[in-house]
């Protein structure tokens, strides 16, 4: 087999290794555990995926690189804050009765979301949808526009389960924007603070049951 040649094999393999991980696994998930949730699985996909990483030269500074969160706070918060205005403006004229429902009867909850989310949820999909797609599929993506592209699309795709396509669309947009922003950062730690903002703001303003996954009854 020639170099050329087993290029082209790896490149096939990976591509289909891609769909059948990001996508095939995904639909299986909508379809039969449906409502169930993903957390446990994460769990232990986080496990397997820093195993992974750390022996496949993964740059083990990636993990955090916290040097980099600093100077891109002022962009972050910027965004965020204009999302902010932007989402709640929304769900005040759209869904008036939902505005800030979580925080307003069940504080909690909401409490609870904000300490234990970013950690059990956030940095596992920023592990899996940007460290790990970013390391496996470059040879078939690049490191370009093309693999933001393929990550913001299987994240997107990967909301499937809560079963409502405004999930999968909003989570693309902002899966392209935390791809974007470790494609230029390489740092989960500064692409997790941000994907948790957003994330912590749906909740917040009114738009978590598109976000949950117990909404999607089996």
């Amino acid at each position: 087999m020639t170099v050329d040649t087993g290029r082209v094999v790896r490149k096939t393999w990976l591509t289909v290794e891609f769909v059948a991980l990001f996508f095939g696994l995904t639909g299986l998930f909508a379809v039969y555990l449906r409502g169930v949730s993903p957390l446990p699985f994460l769990a232990a996909i986080t496990v397997g995926l820093v195993i992974y990483l750390r022996r496949t030269g993964f740059d083990r500074c990636n993990f955090r690189r916290a040097d980099t969160l600093r100077p891109a706070l002022p962009a972050i918060l910027t965004l965020w804050a204009i999302s902010a205005m932007a989402l709640a403006a929304a769900v005040a004229v759209l869904r008036p009765g939902s505005l800030f429902d979580l925080p307003r009867e069940r504080p909690l909850i909401w409490v609870l979301i904000l300490v234990f989310y970013p950690l059990v949820s956030v940095y596992p999909q920023e592990l899996l949808f940007r460290a790990f797609l970013f390391h496996r599929y470059a040879p078939i993506f690049g490191d370009g526009s093309r693999m933001i592209a393929a990550s913001a699309i299987a994240f997107g795709f990967a909301h499937f389960i809560v079963g409502n396509w405004i999930s999968v669309l909003l989570s693309a947009a902002a899966g392209t924007l935390f791809a974007a922003r470790y494609r230029r950062t390489r740092s989960l730690l500064t692409t997790s603070v941000e994907h948790a903002l957003y994330g912590i703001l749906v909740f917040t303003v009114g738009l978590g049951d598109f976000f949950y996954h117990g909404a999607a009854t089996a």
